[in-house]
């Protein structure tokens, strides 16, 4: 199978780095060889202080998300050389292209600016472009929810939705750079629109479930 995977930043570097988590992921995505993987990863936590300060200074937020973007980058070069992948990353289509040819697993950060885009619509937008067979995103929560489950204790957890009434969900929240939701608004009319089976997990066994075909925890969009 083709697979795209979000990975989020909070994962990578929830307050540090997490080095038992790129462990585990490393030992995982090797096992499962028999499978192609571009794995976007996400700013987290560094990209949200980054984009905050500029937030107080009242700068625009494309400045806000150029800078996200950069972190995005600086993650995916820490991946990508723990995994002994690449050295360097691609930046653009035309560089992944070159690369996906050549290689099993690639790993990037968001290639470029788009209005109102994170790396989970970049992660996305790849998904359509590579038509991988499954997109999938790991977060730091199981799945969706009808509410923030850290911030609500009686959120209920969804274990399916249609395209359609997930695109409805997340149209309701206004984009700001740095948001922290399971997908973006971008994100979620690129699968819609072109049907990307779309799964929600945290985990890295829960991953290696779903990737085998196995019993997993987490939200399938279809």
């Amino acid at each position: 199978m083709k697979i795209v995977i979000s990975l989020g930043g909070s994962l990578i570097i929830p307050d540090h780095i997490d080095y038992n988590f790129l462990k585990q992921f490393k030992k995982t995505i090797s096992r499962l060889n028999k499978h192609k993987f571009i794995i976007v990863t996400g700013g987290g936590k560094i990209a949200r202080e980054y984009i905050n300060a500029l937030r107080r200074e009242g700068l625009s937020d494309k400045i806000q998300s150029l800078i996200g973007i950069k972190t995005t980058k600086l993650n995916a070069m820490l991946l990508s050389n723990f995994l002994n992948l690449h050295v360097l990353i691609p930046d653009s289509f035309i560089a992944l292209n070159k690369m996906i040819k050549k290689n099993r697993i690639i790993v990037c950060g968001a290639l470029g600016y788009t209005p109102d885009m994170t790396s989970d619509g970049t992660a996305a937008d790849i998904a359509r472009w590579w038509k991988a067979d499954i997109f999938i995103n790991m977060t730091n929560v199981k799945g969706l929810y009808n509410k923030n489950p850290k911030v609500y204790k009686d959120a209920k957890f969804i274990p399916e939705i249609s395209f359609e009434d997930f695109l409805k969900r997340v149209s309701k929240i206004k984009f700001k750079a740095g948001q922290h939701f399971v997908l973006d608004q971008s994100g979620a009319k690129i699968i819609t629109k072109y049907k990307i089976k779309t799964i929600i997990l945290q985990g890295i066994k829960n991953l290696e479930n779903c990737v085998n075909g196995r019993k997993f925890t987490g939200t399938i969009i279809d």
